[in-house]
């Protein structure tokens, strides 16, 4: 994975800079490598830059610092071995306001400790070369936007052909300019494009599809293909906590699995030469393609479940269409994506990490229906409700606890919370008939937003920033429609005992 402390953001290479007109920067030490980038520009007149630098930087000085007997020492060795050290990409001297030329141990430094040197002329601020910076930065992270909305937009087209994995390996490679693997459930390859492992043609490609040499790949070698193999491995699932994606490096060789969605045991596996900012959005797009290309509904149980939306359109009753679905319980999963707004895409993604294609996209949360033996896990970038296992005529039910786990879960700030189970309890010394009827009784007064409330509210303890939250209103309102419930029923809401009462009828009310 990248380091944390770079941003996400394409780096700029500092040639760009360099060819500014408007700036008239000069290199006049250090590599003049190609490859050379920088992440941002930091001013900085400390002696010791090191504390105040996170690597990747343009560090510009105006030389306050420098003593006047530093060229007969070693203050420039140090000065700029500690800028080396805390991984600054290049410096930038000023020849205004104290120096009229950079000095010449300082070049003798940098030529040393292999660090770019720059000459600013007197007329370019260093506010005027942050501003550049960013510019650039600007200009990379668009053309960076539009490669990955290409990328979507020809693998989303590869998906409609008529050889459709194939066709998204081969468009995944060439994006990437590497090589994209399809992983069979055993771990053997079922698909592959770009370059073939060991220069074999297509001929030496395992059964299944036939694997296709793409003019951009990168042909990787037996460190490599063993070391995807690894990888595809680590993210494979085989229980709790096992990851969805793994990234590694292997003789220079970029390295990535993704484990497809649809839980049968499939994974993407991508090797290339490089690894851009954008590579990581385009393989995920690809992975979530080929979920839903290898998923179950792509065999026989497709058309069971078309045939089971068919009868329900045309009025059958959800528990007779439930046998054309899998046997079993169900789970109803509510999901919110943490940055909005949720489109069919990221609703599929979802789908397929939670193992189901049974999805409905709503304009604020994405609807699954999973099979009960399928435990969704937390999702990255989601915040999720799970109802308890049910059947398919509880479906209405479980869809309501869903909603209001995933209320719980934004209240807590919780990735993912489940409908509680149910245990034997007090509660069970009644019959379910009485119970209902001694909370209808008791909750006649209060129409269903304050029902809702009171029970949001009881079971966050009283908090009235949380069950805000939960409700999404201002916690004023909260206040309003508490205060209106306890003159509605004529109670103490702060007495422990009327709260378990309360609690009690709201919880056999909702059955």
């Amino acid at each position: 994975m990248p380091d944390p402390a770079v941003p996400p953001t394409p780096p700029v290479a500092l040639s760009a800079l360099l060819a500014r007109e408007d700036l008239g920067l000069r290199q006049i030490a250090g590599p003049t490598d190609a490859n050379t980038v920088i992440h941002w520009a930091h001013t900085s007149e400390m002696a010791d830059p090191y504390p105040y630098l996170l690597g990747g930087e343009l560090l510009l000085s105006a030389g306050v610092h420098i003593p006047e007997a530093a060229g007969s020492g070693t203050y420039f060795d140090d000065y700029v071995s500690r800028i080396v050290a805390a991984g600054g990409a290049a410096l930038g001297f000023g020849l205004a306001p104290v120096h009229d030329t950079v000095p010449r141990a300082l070049v003798e430094a940098c030529d040393t400790y292999g660090l770019p040197l720059l000459e600013v002329p007197p007329q370019t601020t260093f506010s005027g070369v942050a501003r550049a910076v960013w510019q650039l930065m600007a200009q990379a992270r668009h053309a960076e936007l539009r490669r990955v909305t290409e990328a979507q937009q020809s693998l989303a087209a590869a998906a409609s052909r008529p050889d459709p994995v194939r066709a998204v390996l081969r468009q995944l490679a060439q994006r990437i300019g590497g090589w994209a693997v399809l992983y069979g459930p055993e771990g053997a390859e079922s698909a592959s494009a770009g370059r073939a492992p060991d220069g074999q043609g297509p001929e030496a490609a395992p059964a299944g599809w036939a694997a296709e040499i793409a003019t951009a790949g990168r042909e990787p070698g037996d460190e490599v293909r063993g070391a995807l193999v690894g990888l595809a491995a680590v993210v494979r699932p085989s229980g709790p906590g096992t990851p969805t994606s793994a990234t590694d490096t292997a003789a220079g060789t970029h390295l990535a699995a993704y484990a497809l969605g649809a839980g049968q045991g499939f994974v993407l596996g991508v090797a290339a030469p490089h690894r851009d900012t954008g590579d990581h959005t385009i393989a995920s797009v690809a992975a979530v393609l080929l979920s839903l290309l290898t998923g179950e509904h792509q065999s026989g149980s497709g058309a069971a479940r078309s045939s089971a939306l068919v009868r329900l359109l045309l009025g059958a009753e959800p528990e007779a269409v439930a046998p054309l679905l899998g046997s079993g319980g169900w789970l109803v999963v509510h999901g919110s994506p943490d940055a909005q707004p949720c489109d069919p895409v990221a609703a599929a993604a979802l789908g397929a990490a939670l193992g189901s294609p049974l999805v409905d996209l709503a304009r604020d949360v994405v609807r699954v229906l999973v099979p009960a033996d399928r435990e969704p896990a937390p999702q990255p970038g989601w915040t999720l409700g799970v109802s308890a296992p049910a059947t398919a005529r509880d479906w209405p039910a479980a869809d309501t606890q869903a909603a209001r786990a995933l209320s719980r879960a934004r209240a807590t700030r919780a990735p993912l919370h489940r409908h509680g189970t149910h245990r034997p309890a007090l509660t069970d010394l009644l019959s379910p008939g009485e119970a209902e009827a001694h909370a209808r009784a008791l909750l006649a007064p209060l129409t269903p937003p304050l029902a809702e409330t009171l029970r949001t509210w009881l079971s966050l303890h009283g908090s009235w920033d949380r069950t805000a939250v939960a409700l999404a209103v201002h916690r004023n309102t909260v206040r309003q429609r508490v205060a209106r419930c306890a003159a509605l029923l004529g109670t103490d809401l702060d007495d422990p005992d009327v709260r378990m009462e309360l609690w009690f009828a709201l919880r056999h009310g909702e059955r």
